[in-house]
């Protein structure tokens, strides 16, 4: 017998998903905590808007809670970018992949 989960990581509707959204800080001033990092990231954005060219890759890691998916929507944001957002096991064979090609 399946136990059913009262948490789970994943999200239940659209509606859910939009009120995550709204919670999530839209710029830098916004995000709290990390100030060190925040601090590059200003200077990277910065730099790469009066080059007027796009930010290089930025790569995130750690465990789950740390504002890696925060961090890589606000950049998105502060670039006027799109973000498109997926996981390492999303990605684990190579024909998922073309679902996020542009």
């Amino acid at each position: 017998m399946e136990e059913e989960r009262i948490v789970s990581p994943e999200l239940e509707n659209t509606q859910e998903e939009r009120l995550e959204n709204s919670l999530r800080p839209k710029n830098l001033d916004e995000y709290i905590g990390q100030d060190k990092v925040k601090e590059n990231m200003k200077i990277y954005i910065e730099s790469a808007k009066k080059r007027n060219e796009p930010l290089d890759h930025c790569l995130f890691y750690g465990p789950p809670g740390l504002g890696k998916t925060t961090l890589a929507s606000i950049i998105a944001n502060e670039m006027k970018s799109n973000i498109k957002i997926t996981s390492g096991p999303a990605i684990e064979k190579p024909r998922r992949l073309s679902r996020f090609a542009y």
